[in-house]
C-alpha cells in the first residue's frame, strides 16, 4: 500500500464521530418537536372541550385600557399588539439603560477593590456585600417607597436649575425638535465611523511603536465634534421645552416616572454588585508577573490597569458578564410589583380582559427569549473579538 495515499475516511460511516453526532442531533430535534406538538395539541383539545377561546386574533382588537408610561402616544382605542409593543419598548428601555449603567458602576467598583487606598477599597467591598445580599425585589420596593413617600410633593419639588425632583418623578428640559437636531443626528453617523477608524489606527500604532494613544477621550471628542458640526450646519437651534411648576404638577419638559426610576435604580445597583465581583475575579486571574512587567516599563497604576490587566482579564470577564446582563433583563419582569408598565404588566392586563392566558404568556416568553438570545449572540461575538490570539 502506498503510504503517500492513505485510504480515504468514510464520513458517512457509523464509526465516524461526526456522523453519529449528526444523527443524535436529528433524533433529539424530532423528540423535542414531537413533545412540543403533543403539548400544544393536548392544550388546544382541552381548551376546545371546555369552551375556552384560543388564538391570537385578539391582538387586532381594541385594547380598551390606557398605559401610564410610553415612549410614544398610546390610547385605549389602539389594538392589543400596539399595547404589547409599548410594553416591549418599556422593558428594553430599562434593560438597555440598566446594562450600561451597571457595567460602568460595576467596573469602577471591581477596579476599586484593587485600590491602594484602604478607604476606597473598603467602601467598594461594603457596597458589594450590601447590595448583592438583599433580594432585588426588596430593593425595588425600597426605592419606590423612597421616591413616592420621602420626596416632596410637586408643589415643593427640589429644583436644580431646570430639573425638578418630586414624588411625580424627575422632570427635565428637552430640545424643541427642529431641522437642527436632525442635522446633529446626521453628524453623529460620520462621527461614529471616524471614531471607529481612529481606534483601529491607534491600536495598530500601539502594536507597532508601543506609543499609547487615547482610546476613549479622543473618539469621544470626534463624535461630539461631528455632532456639533451638524448642529451648527442646521442653524444651531437652542430652543428648549423647559418644565415649570403648575397648579398640581410639574408641566412641560420631559419626565421620568417614579416607577421607571425605581426599577432602573434597583436593577442597576443590584446587578452592579455582581458585575464588580466578575471584574475583580477577572483581574485576579491575570498572572502577577504582568503587573510587575507593567511597573518595570514605567506605566502608571491607571495605565497598568487599562492597558495590561483589563484587556487580558476580558476573556474571563465576558462569559459571566453575559449572565449578569441576562439576569438584569429577566429581573426587569419584577417591575410589575411597583406598577411599571413593562411587557409582563401589559400581558397581565390583556390576559384578564381577554382570557387568552396561553397566548399572553407565550408572547411574554417569546419577548424574553428573543432579548436573551440577542444579548447572548452579541456578547459571544464580542467575546470572540476580545479573545487573545495565539500563534
Amino acid at each position: 500500500m502506498n503510504s503517500k495515499n492513505p485510504p480515504k475516511k468514510n464520513n458517512w460511516s457509523w464509526r465516524s464521530q461526526a456522523f453519529r453526532g449528526l444523527i443524535y442531533q436529528v433524533v433529539a430535534l424530532f423528540v423535542i418537536g414531537g413533545f412540543v406538538w403533543f403539548l400544544a395539541h393536548n392544550t388546544l383539545l382541552n381548551m376546545r372541550v371546555r369552551g375556552i377561546q384560543s388564538g391570537f386574533d385578539f391582538l387586532t382588537q381594541a385594547a380598551g385600557f390606557d398605559i401610564g408610561e410610553s415612549l410614544y402616544p398610546f390610547d385605549s382605542a389602539q389594538p392589543y399588539w400596539q399595547a404589547f409593543l409599548v410594553g416591549v419598548t418599556n422593558t428594553l428601555r430599562v434593560a438597555v439603560l440598566g446594562i450600561v449603567l451597571a457595567t460602568v458602576l460595576g467596573t469602577l467598583l471591581g477596579v476599586g477593590r484593587f485600590s491602594r487606598n484602604a478607604l476606597v477599597r473598603g467602601l467598594c467591598q461594603v457596597y458589594v456585600e450590601l447590595f448583592r445580599n438583599i433580594p432585588v425585589l426588596l430593593q425595588l420596593l425600597l426605592w419606590y417607597v423612597i421616591l413616592t413617600e420621602v420626596l416632596p410633593a410637586a408643589s415643593d419639588a427640589w429644583v436644580l436649575g431646570s430639573f425638578f425632583l418630586s414624588k411625580g418623578g424627575l422632570n427635565y428640559p428637552i430640545p424643541v425638535w427642529s431641522i437642527g437636531q436632525l442635522w446633529a443626528a446626521y453628524g453623529l453617523i460620520p462621527g461614529l465611523v471616524l471614531a471607529w477608524v481612529y481606534r483601529r489606527w491607534a491600536k495598530r500604532q500601539f502594536e507597532a511603536t508601543g506609543r499609547v494613544r487615547s482610546m476613549f477621550w479622543m473618539p469621544t471628542v470626534i463624535i461630539v465634534a461631528a455632532s456639533l458640526l451638524g448642529w451648527l450646519l442646521g442653524g444651531a437651534p437652542t430652543a428648549l421645552n423647559r418644565p415649570f411648576k403648575g397648579d398640581f404638577s410639574i408641566e412641560n419638559g420631559g419626565a421620568l416616572t417614579p416607577e421607571f426610576l425605581a426599577v432602573l435604580l434597583g436593577l442597576t445597583l443590584y446587578t452592579a454588585s455582581f458585575i464588580a465581583e466578575v471584574v475583580r475575579g477577572g483581574i485576579q486571574s491575570v498572572p502577577l508577573g504582568q503587573s510587575e512587567a507593567a511597573a518595570a516599563l514605567g506605566l502608571s497604576r491607571q495605565q497598568e490597569m487599562r492597558l495590561v490587566m483589563l484587556p487580558q482579564a476580558l476573556r474571563v470577564i465576558i462569559p459571566p458578564l453575559t449572565n449578569q446582563y441576562l439576569n438584569l433583563t429577566k429581573n426587569s419582569s419584577l417591575a410589575v410589583a411597583i406598577g411599571y408598565p413593562d411587557v409582563v404588566s401589559i400581558a397581565n392586563t390583556a390576559l384578564n380582559q381577554t382570557g387568552r392566558a396561553v397566548e399572553c404568556i407565550s408572547l411574554v416568553m417569546l419577548v424574553y427569549l428573543s432579548t436573551s438570545l440577542g444579548t447572548a449572540i452579541l456578547m459571544n461575538w464580542y467575546n470572540s473579538r476580545s479573545a487573545i490570539k495565539e500563534r
